[in-house]
């Protein structure tokens, strides 16, 4: 008992301050008739406010809070829009169309980049998976037939479908027969005694028979609906090969479509009998009949709508569509008494002529009715098969509409060259506004030139720039301005249709229009880059030669030039810009080295020592060009000159790159202690170029003097310690000399030295994996790829240290973190390579080397791949543009390249070595 009061206890104690009766069960509060005022007050402002903070939602503003107390309706609403504001207006709208217009050619650059950027991040489901769709198209009927159709995969249990047979007839009679009694008994079941039935007398269906009438029955049918059987009366005949086109033919209108038709018949009849002047009610009146398949109420409208709207051109015209050609060729005579003037009836009528010879007469006879229609006239040109009949033609028509300038322009083009002259002066003095017929004298002038001698071409080809020149003066004299892009676009047209002079005439005498003076050079190079890009090499090139002529001191253009030609003229118009190049920028070396790689290339070694001579006289202390010089002798075999131009350029220009150059050409003929002797002096009086101490540790190391290659690299280490290739070497060294400890222990130095360099990074990682640790190798990777998470040469190192099956996901990892890194992109090349995915491994091959054209392992990864499934076309287009970058960088290309016993090979050479040894 006390412990049930106990437990009860409970009853008599005061309920908690926050106790509230039912919420246990889901309830929130209540409100009884003893309490005062409401059970519980709603949330503040301040607590709303901070729930949608919490939750990320914006307040809701309150459109008038910001609104004038004294004008509900704006500040400047009530004020009078007057003609200063008008001006105001006009200039601002001139200014922001004019900085927009400077900014257009980056904006649209920068919007395409960042295109291109989010579809490579996120590109579309279709371009996902457009290489699938590309490769049905190699699958075979044999395969497409073994596709495994789709099975329930969503684990739901489907309804089984009912299916349902048709009853036979003896079911149906039975089931009819079944609640019927009979009181009599049939006579012959009365024979044998009434209900004694014998069992031989039964009856027996036989089912063979009722189903040969029911196929006679069909048959019969079936040769009725074919017409093949005759009845009596009403017998419908079908073609039985056309009537299932006929179907198809048939258009077969909803309940809705019907009642559309009415609705719309019933509004187009009101229309017609309140306005019938209205010929568009008429026309569309006809075609609503005509689309509800009433042919004759559309003819019979529409001959309404001609009699009430005679003078509607349309109308005639609608009505001839709508009837056969001889009928509409009625029509349209009708037509032509009541709108003569009408060029579009007259052109219909010569159209619904089959023979030439009535075209021809009916387009005469329009041209005594409408003798002012350029239509008619070139109508009727066009029709003449004889240039004489049509010169005629031509003349009679400038006499009678001498505006016209395609009718001058077209005359002009049939006569002969001073006759032609003659043309386009008369068409000038009658257009003065027109400036085709000022371009087409210029190609007149330009095309009577080519026939001509030299000096005479040449005159004739000033008279064009003379001729175009006077033709934007007189333009402007009359009002006619044209702006700069149309002009250019006049230059290309002229280009596309073979007038490369006028298009350069064209263009010196428009090109500088509305350009202001600061923005000048790059306009003018982005006009002749947007021109190259549409292929029109003549318009950039000739906005090159004008630039050229207004800054012929600008080196970076001069280039620019020189590039266009290299990439689409020929060697010879090359060969004469560097001239002019080199004349006007002396002191431009990188355009004398253009200029004496082109001779060089192009066979011609004389020359290019003349032009390396000439450079020498304007920069005789100049690096590259001694350089130059001294590679154009070693490559053609004159080992004696090349040493003395060595010895003078360190007399002379005194660099530590010439002085490196001298100590690897010592090396590369095999005297290694005069090479010693060379780098001693170089870093007597350059202590701190990293080159001089490699080739010093690189020479002992060849003669196996790893001690004093040792010290080299570690005196290079405490001068230049910020030099990531001389860690490399040096730590090469440890490994070649079996010390793999001493050079884990060199590149942990090199990487708190160099932090964030993912070569050194790559290369500890090497160690480990060629000593056989696969498992340090992979944890100096992860750490390598935290430290350096866009390093390409890392990323593709750890696709290669993943499971085959987990490398294709690797390798989506790697193009999110540098999508634009080569090395990435080679690997995934090489992983559709490995897949036998030969197009798509070709396309990122070709991807990488565009990326990275100066990579030269994937040149040779390309080409190895060529080897195997391409054909030799494909192995020589690589080769050709392999030749055309001149790659110097890669793991495999660099010792390669620079290795002794390959001094003086071709790139296609190297190229073809780097190929055999990559695996």
């Amino acid at each position: 008992m006390a412990s049930n009061k106990n437990k009860l206890a409970f009853l008599s104690m005061p309920a908690p301050a926050s106790y509230v009766a039912g919420l246990g069960r889901g309830a929130s509060g209540f409100t009884t008739r003893s309490d005062i005022g409401p059970a519980r007050e709603g949330p503040s402002a301040e607590v709303i406010a901070e729930a949608q903070a919490r939750r990320g939602e914006e307040p809701d503003v309150d459109p008038d809070q910001f609104q004038d107390p004294d004008n509900e309706y704006g500040l400047f609403a009530g004020t009078t829009y007057e003609a200063d504001d008008e001006e105001a207006d006009k200039i601002y709208e001139q200014v922001d169309r004019k900085m927009d217009s400077r900014r257009r050619a980056r904006r649209e650059a920068r919007e395409e980049a960042e295109l291109v950027k989010h579809r490579a991040e996120r590109p579309k489901l279709q371009q996902q998976f457009a290489d699938l769709k590309r490769g049905l198209a190699v699958v075979t009927d044999a395969e497409w037939e073994n596709i495994p159709d789709v099975g329930n995969l969503t684990r739901r249990k489907r309804r089984k479908e009912e299916r349902s047979f048709v009853v036979p007839d003896s079911v149906i009679v039975g089931d009819r027969a079944k609640g019927e009694y009979e009181n009599s008994l049939d006579p012959r079941q009365q024979d044998p005694g009434g209900f004694e039935t014998p069992t031989d007398s039964g009856t027996l269906t036989n089912f063979v028979e009722i189903g040969q009438a029911r196929d006679k029955i069909l048959s019969l049918k079936l040769d009725q609906v074919s017409g093949t059987a005759s009845t009596s009366g009403s017998a419908t005949s079908i073609d039985p090969k056309g009537y299932l086109t006929s179907l198809d033919s048939q258009v077969i209108k909803t309940e809705a479509e019907i009642g559309d038709i009415k609705r719309a018949r019933m509004l187009f009849d009101s229309l017609i009998k309140s306005n019938p002047k209205h010929a568009p009610g008429w026309i569309a009146a006809a075609a609503l009949e005509e689309h509800a398949g009433r042919m004759v109420a559309a003819r019979k409208l529409i001959k309404q709508g001609c009699e009430q709207c005679p003078k509607s051109e349309d109308v005639w015209l609608e009505a001839a569509r709508l009837h056969q050609n001889d009928d509409a060729k009625i029509i349209l005579a009708n037509a032509i008494q009541h709108v003569g003037q009408s060029v579009r009836i007259w052109l219909a009528a010569s159209d619904l002529e089959r023979d030439v010879k009535a075209k021809k007469r009916v387009l005469r006879r329009a041209l005594e009715h409408i003798p002012n229609s350029v239509r008619l006239w070139k109508e009727t040109v066009n029709l003449e098969t004889s240039p004489a009949d049509a010169r005629i033609l031509l003349s009679r028509a400038v006499e009678v509409i001498p505006l016209s300038v395609e009718l001058w322009l077209a005359l002009a083009r049939l006569e002969t060259p001073e006759d032609a002259k003659a043309v386009l002066n008369k068409a000038r003095k009658a257009v003065p506004t027109s400036h085709e017929i000022w371009i087409a004298a210029g190609r007149l002038i330009e095309q009577e030139a080519v026939a001509l001698s030299e000096e005479k071409r040449m005159e004739e080809l000033e008279r064009v720039d003379r001729t175009l020149a006077t033709a934007v003066r007189t333009l402007r004299a009359h009002g006619v301005l044209l702006t700069r892009e149309q002009w250019l676009k006049e230059a290309e047209r002229c280009e596309a249709e073979g007038a490369p002079r006028t298009c350069e005439a064209v263009v010196s005498a428009t090109v500088a229009m509305d350009v202001e003076e600061e923005d000048r050079l790059t306009t003018w190079l982005s006009d002749a880059e947007a021109a190259e890009a549409r292929g029109r090499v003549g318009t950039a090139r000739a906005v090159l030669a004008y630039a050229l002529r207004v800054f012929p001191d600008r080196r970076d253009l001069w280039r620019r030039a020189a590039d266009l030609e290299k990439a689409h003229g020929t060697r010879e118009n090359l060969d004469n810009l560097l001239a002019q190049a080199v004349d006007c920028c002396p002191q431009a070396e990188v355009l004398w080295l253009m200029w004496a790689k082109e001779k060089w290339l192009g066979g011609d070694v004389p020359a290019a020592r003349k032009v390396l001579e000439r450079a020498f006289d304007r920069n005789s202390e100049s690096e590259q060009i001694w350089l130059a010089a001294f590679k154009l002798e070693a490559e053609n075999g004159e080992l004696g000159v090349a040493r003395e131009l060595l010895v003078r350029a360190r007399t002379v220009a005194d660099t530590e790159r010439i002085w490196m150059k001298s100590a690897v050409f010592e090396r590369q003929q095999g005297q290694a202690e005069l090479a010693l002797t060379t780098v001693s002096t170089a870093l007597s009086k350059y202590p701190k170029f990293a080159k001089l101490y490699m080739i010093k540790g690189q020479i002992h190391q060849a003669a196996k003097d790893y001690s004093a290659a040792r010290a080299a690299y570690a005196a290079g280490l405490k001068v230049v310690p910020k030099d990531v290739t001389l860690w490399i070497l040096a730590s090469r060294l440890e490994e070649l000399d079996g010390k793999s400890i001493r050079a884990r222990a060199l590149l942990e130095k090199a990487r708190l030295v160099n932090p964030k360099s993912d070569t050194l990074w790559s290369e500890a990682i090497g160690i480990e994996e060629r000593s056989g640790a696969v498992v340090q190798g992979k944890a100096l990777l992860a750490r390598a790829l935290q430290e350096c998470p866009t390093s390409g040469i890392l990323w593709s190192m750890a696709i290669w240290a993943e499971a085959r099956p987990q490398r294709k996901a690797r390798s989506v990892d790697a193009l999110k973190k540098c999508a634009d890194d080569p090395l990435v992109i080679c690997t995934v090349a090489r992983l559709f390579w490995a897949e036998r995915k030969i197009e798509k491994a070709r396309q990122w091959f070709d991807r990488a080397v565009s990326a990275g054209p100066d990579i030269g392992d994937a040149w040779g990864w390309w080409l190895k791949f060529e080897r195997q499934h391409g054909t030799a076309v494909q192995e020589e287009e690589v080769i050709r543009r392999c030749i055309g970058a001149e790659p110097r960088h890669g793991a495999t290309w660099q010792p390669i390249a620079k290795d002794d016993n390959n001094r003086g090979r071709s790139i296609k050479e190297i190229l073809e070595l780097v190929a055999g040894v990559l695996q």
